[in-house]
């Protein structure tokens, strides 16, 4: 129900519409949105023998970021209520920036403390992005979520791409320093494309200039169920991304190289899947009709790597497309069951602090799992047994979550 009175804060005479420079702005903050993260992960024994450290201590500059996901998304959506999504994209732009001068930083303490920043900020561009699309382009919310989730899969393999040969070069400091120049040509592209908007707090007006009665995630369904969809798509691929190579040269023999494909054949996919599922929802006209491929696919991954390791490389490749696709699933979910932008910040809030929260566990307790047990080929079915039963239930309320609504 929607009362003139029903909410404190001002309506907005006509939400702006995004132009082609807002779209260009939205995907160059997405290729900050996963870069300066995976930018650690090929060049991690250069940086422990430089800081003298162990690799627990080196294995935080990749999981710090994802559990910053989880603890800033709340004070994210705060910051970008009082400062409107405009602002607030700035600042995130900054911290990151920050971030990333201070990792490269001499010691150890300043590349930790640089890498929780770096999570700080990219939780800032997580919680706006899908606000602005939802916002400014009402008309075209899926084309630009799927080229969104696209761009950031991009982003990850240009950067898995440059950065060794970088750090031959340069060494690994300047390497990751490198990606600060991203962050300036998207802090620029963005303020050219939103000046002149309103940067007041974030609109709670309907499409049709009405306010609305703000609904609180944590007290409706769908919040619970996109939280736990998105913990299961979370755990599974970070515990998945950390794992993969070592499953595979134990249950397949295969070399560093050939397990580096596999990798490349999960970001590669991600591609695909970002940008074909937003074609089948248009085809189709349903979003739980997109999602289907999506739980497939990722149920396809560990399934066949319990049932028949051999054809990994079509496993991989199915559970690529499907943890692209499944991120504009969830994402277009939060967009469909919010009436209002406030509604859609605080349901995408919710639904991060949640899933990146048991997403952040992935690695460690598939890890576990496998230390428990024996011979190294069998000891892989508990973990990716356990990975399968997440994405059972990933199944189950995805489904829920996408139904229709008006």
């Amino acid at each position: 129900m929607t009362t003139p009175s029903a909410s404190r804060e001002r309506p907005a005479a006509a939400p702006p519409v995004g132009g082609p420079l807002l779209a260009a702005a939205v995907l160059l903050v997405a290729l900050n949105l996963r870069g300066p993260i995976v930018a650690v992960a090929p060049v991690v024994d250069a940086i422990r023998a430089d800081l003298g450290v162990s690799a627990a201590v080196a294995g935080l500059l990749t999981s710090l970021p994802v559990l910053a996901f989880a603890v800033a998304a709340p004070p994210a959506s705060w910051m970008i209520g009082r400062l409107g999504p405009e602002r607030a994209m700035l600042v995130g732009l900054a911290v990151l920036g920050g971030g990333t001068l201070l990792r490269s930083a001499d010691g150890v303490a300043g590349a930790l403390a640089g890498t929780a920043l770096i999570g700080a900020g990219i939780t800032v561009g997580n919680v706006v992005v899908p606000v602005v699309i939802g916002r400014d382009f009402p008309h075209r919310s899926g084309a630009l979520l799927g080229a969104y989730t696209a761009t950031m899969n991009v982003g990850s393999m240009i950067t898995l791409s440059i950065t060794v040969p970088l750090t031959d070069g340069v060494g690994w400091r300047i390497a990751l320093l490198a990606w600060l120049v991203v962050a300036l040509a998207a802090a620029v592209v963005w303020t050219v494309a939103t000046r002149g908007r309103r940067p007041g707090a974030a609109v709670s007006s309907t499409p049709d200039g009405t306010t609305s009665t703000e609904r609180s995630p944590w007290r409706r369904p769908v919040g619970w169920l996109l939280v736990a969809a998105f913990a299961c798509q979370s755990f599974s691929y970070y515990g998945l991304t950390a794992w993969l190579p070592e499953i595979l040269a134990d249950l397949r023999g295969l070399g560093a190289a050939s397990a580096g494909v596999a990798s490349s054949l999960f970001q590669i996919f991600a591609v695909a899947g970002a940008l074909a599922t937003p074609l089948v929802r248009n085809r189709t006209g349903s979003l739980r009709l997109a999602f289907v491929p999506v739980a497939l696919g990722w149920l396809a991954l560990p399934g066949g790597l319990l049932l028949a390791p051999a054809a990994w490389p079509l496993w991989c490749s199915l559970g690529g497309a499907a943890q692209g696709g499944g991120f504009f699933v969830f994402f277009s979910a939060v967009l469909a069951a919010s009436r209002t932008t406030t509604e859609n910040r605080r349901l995408g809030a919710f639904m991060q602090t949640g899933g990146y929260a048991i997403g952040a566990l992935g690695p460690t307790v598939v890890g576990a799992l496998h230390a428990t047990a024996g011979d190294p080929a069998e000891a892989w079915a508990p973990a990716l047994a356990l990975v399968l039963g997440a994405l059972v239930v990933l199944t189950a309320s995805g489904w829920a979550a996408a139904r229709p609504r008006t």
